[in-house]
């Protein structure tokens, strides 16, 4: 995991550089309600986690932007299983690559693949922990569509989306069960230009 969060850092910086006259770097965080879609889930509830992160903003033109993100999310859901409840804790660092319509008031509506590089995967019930790592993919590959606003004077803004799971997140394939969240926060872009 180490490999790929130094990977993604480079990339990040790599564009950066390319773009350096029309990019910002920023800082995020905020909250996710994430739930497990798919096969035998009618006993499966949301879960509050939340999600932490770096942004780089590329203004493509004056309309359009590219947002990339490394972000670290806690994720998951709660199950009941006759006996009490179970909490399913996952643990992901996202990359979203996020494609942007600017409008001029500060307001943007985005959308995205993600890729998710899954770094804990843990069930709790009564008290007692069991390690969870061999039953999921350590990839997990997405959509992101949302909106967010920046304020232009000051470089801070809100962030709203949903993530949409699109692969299967189970080592085993008899069953197919899929990342659903919700996700909201803030995020600040330094040297920030309109």
């Amino acid at each position: 995991m180490k490999k790929y969060f130094a990977f993604l850092v480079v990339l990040l910086a790599t564009a950066s550089s390319v773009f350096a006259q029309e990019v910002n770097i920023g800082i995020k965080g905020g909250l996710n309600s994430y739930t497990i879609g798919g096969d035998d889930t009618d006993d499966i509830d949301g879960k509050l986690g939340y999600n932490i992160g770096l942004l780089g903003h590329i203004h493509l033109s004056e309309r359009f932007g590219l947002q990339p993100e490394i972000v670290y999310s806690t994720q998951g859901a709660k199950a009941s299983d006759g006996n009490g409840d179970v909490k399913i804790s996952l643990d992901y660092i996202n990359v979203p690559v996020l494609f942007q319509y600017m409008y001029d008031n500060g307001f943007r509506i985005q959308a995205g693949p993600q890729v998710g590089f899954l770094t804990s995967a843990k069930a709790k019930a009564d008290g007692v922990t069991v390690d969870l790592d061999d039953s999921f993919n350590t990839i997990d590959f997405g959509l992101s569509l949302g909106a967010s606003y920046v304020h232009p004077a000051s470089g801070f803004g809100v962030d709203a989306r949903y993530n949409l799971g699109l692969s299967n997140i189970n080592e085993d394939d008899s069953s197919k069960n899929y990342n659903r969240g919700f996700q909201i926060g803030v995020f600040y872009l330094f040297k920030h230009k309109s």
